[in-house]
């Protein structure tokens, strides 16, 4: 599992996806969680901008990150 430290208070959803490498773009970020490739806490995503705060593990394609 990889770690990601956030400056602010949190990222949104689709910005982490596209910071991870996990897509070339937005577009491709947005597709994946209205795919419902994208789990957050083990369960399927769906807002693109739902606010990932320190604790929280995202999983895209069997890859993790946690926020610190």
């Amino acid at each position: 599992m990889e770690l990601f430290k956030i400056k602010d208070e949190y990222i949104q959803l689709n910005q982490l996806i596209k910071a991870m490498g996990w897509c070339e773009n937005g577009a491709e970020a947005n597709n994946m969680i209205d795919a419902g490739l994208v789990k957050v806490n083990d369960v399927v995503e769906h807002r693109k901008r739902n606010k990932i705060v320190k604790g929280f593990i995202v999983e895209v394609n069997n890859q993790k990150v946690k926020i610190e």
